[in-house]
């Protein structure tokens, strides 16, 4: 195969939507606004269904070609995408930080994340199964590419969620259309950019629009899957919308993630990285730590120390400052969102053990972080997701009832367990009903490993092997041998 040139990218320039491997400007265009300065940024394209019509009609195109490559060939075109983000990847982690507001570092681990996951990806391969095999014939379990699919990409991890789709759905032979949120396009539409000089056209195009454009993408008749991130609400309405055409979802919806603290833990061994993971970008991740629940023998020492250790060490600003953890909230919308949680656990006369403030006299939409101290299990603070910085610390007695109270909700992507006793707290582990369930740790991913919801968290799974399948019919393939003797 010819040597692939590495593009490059200009941050502040946004000709049009990619659609067949050219920019395609659109008559409207959109600015969204920089949350650590609400100020706008550039103007971005704002697709019709005209637009997506087209797209659609190109990808069905390519599909009847790129069906056909082997794996081999879709192999050094991805690794020759993850070269060409990786020679840009400076310029992406600062827009990331820009649009999405999240600090530099962990735009830096996004970064570090969508090249693993993507040079990963090229090296998985769904091959043909032998179902039964015997003189007279041979049974294949084989997958076959979908056709085109689409990819409805959340506001809080741009790259990672976007490209963790466009992965597997093009390994797997399919070619798709991404849809970045309204509230970050700029990341999503610079990758496909760069996509643009090494898969062909019309295998991988990216539409930026508002609201209507993700309806416009689940009624179509011609994507035959939409892999969608985002809330509970929004994911039945995609679900609902998917039926008409009886196209497939895959939905990685909302969490409320349960982290267990045992009473033999070392407190300061665990207590950095259950901070960490319960503040880091400001709590906009929906696998963070959003309920802890501590043992009532060492309950008040653990909420002293993360309380302590939360004022020294996690420090709130704008994404460009250094040592910044907590940046500010994604958007305005979300914003209020989270300022109504901080309202409400006032008003309701909860205590607070850690007072975080909204930052309403500042320039950008920031929250520094709270920790409420065992409220009621039917208060908002412990039944919603809040997806901003602040958490509740709540207390228990025996393994049932804890175990309980974090499987009480309907929802359940992440949990984990802490203790030193592996044996009981695997056992704990192994009842918590949620996707994704880690003892010792929370919220670990990687590209090998499938992630996804039980109950309203989520249909289908992302990422390995079996997040490929997701991408694929399965057809059963009787070979019989003899008949013709």
């Amino acid at each position: 195969m010819a040597v692939i040139s590495k593009p490059s990218i200009d941050i502040q320039s946004y000709p049009g939507n990619i659609i067949n491997g050219k920019f395609v400007p659109t008559a409207k265009t959109r600015n969204t606004i920089d949350p650590a300065t609400e100020k706008p940024l550039w103007p971005a394209p704002f697709a019709t269904k005209e637009d997506l019509d087209v797209a659609v009609k190109h990808a069905k195109n390519a599909f009847k070609t790129w069906s056909q490559t082997t794996f081999q060939e879709r192999s050094e075109l991805m690794l020759a995408y993850a070269d060409a983000i990786e020679a840009n990847r400076e310029e992406l982690e600062k827009l990331d930080t820009m649009e999405t507001g999240k600090p530099a570092l962990v735009s830096k681990t996004e970064f570090n994340n969508v090249i693993q996951w993507l040079r990963a990806f090229a090296t998985m391969e769904l091959k043909d199964e032998i179902l039964e095999e015997n003189d007279e014939r041979t049974v294949y379990g084989t997958h076959r590419p979908l056709g085109v699919c689409g990819a409805i990409v959340p506001w809080n991890w741009p790259a990672l969620l976007g490209l963790g789709k466009v992965g597997p759905a093009l390994m797997t032979g399919n070619t798709i259309i991404m849809k970045p949120s309204p509230f970050s396009p700029y990341t999503d539409l610079k990758l496909c950019e760069l996509g643009m000089s090494i898969f062909p056209p019309g295998v991988f195009q990216a539409l930026s629009g508002d609201d209507a454009l993700g309806p416009w993408m689940t009624d179509h008749p011609d994507i035959r899957l939409i892999t969608f991130t985002g809330s509970v609400r929004t994911g039945k309405l995609v679900a609902a919308s998917c039926s008409r055409t009886l196209k497939r979802c895959v939905l990685e919806l909302g969490g409320n993630d349960a982290l267990i603290v045992c009473e033999d833990v070392d407190i300061p061994k665990c207590l950095p990285k259950i901070a960490t993971m319960t503040f880091i970008n400001s709590g906009q991740i929906c696998m963070l730590a959003k309920r802890i629940f501590v043992h009532e023998k060492i309950y008040d020492q653990f909420r002293d120390a993360l309380v302590e250790f939360t004022k020294e060490n996690i420090k709130t600003g704008g994404g460009f400052e250094p040592g910044v953890l907590v940046g500010p909230i994604q958007n305005k919308m979300q914003f209020d969102l989270v300022k109504d949680m901080y309202q409400d656990v006032k008003k309701s006369g909860y205590k607070v053990a850690l007072d975080g403030k909204i930052l309403d006299s500042s320039t950008g939409y920031f929250a520094e972080p709270a920790i409420v101290d065992n409220p009621p299990d039917d208060s908002r603070i412990v039944l919603e997701e809040p997806f901003g910085p602040i958490v509740p610390l709540l207390k228990w007695s025996s393994d049932a009832e804890v175990i309980e109270r974090a499987n009480s909700l309907d929802i359940g992507l992440g949990a984990s367990v802490w203790g030193k006793d592996l044996e009981r707290a695997e056992r704990m582990a192994r009842q918590l009903s949620a996707g994704s369930v880690w003892v010792n740790s929370h919220f670990d991913v990687a590209p090998n490993i499938p992630f996804g919801g039980t109950k309203e968290s989520g249909l289908g799974r992302e990422w390995g092997i079996e997040g490929f399948k997701q991408f694929t019919d399965h057809t059963s393939l009787w070979v019989w041998k003899k008949i013709f003797e």
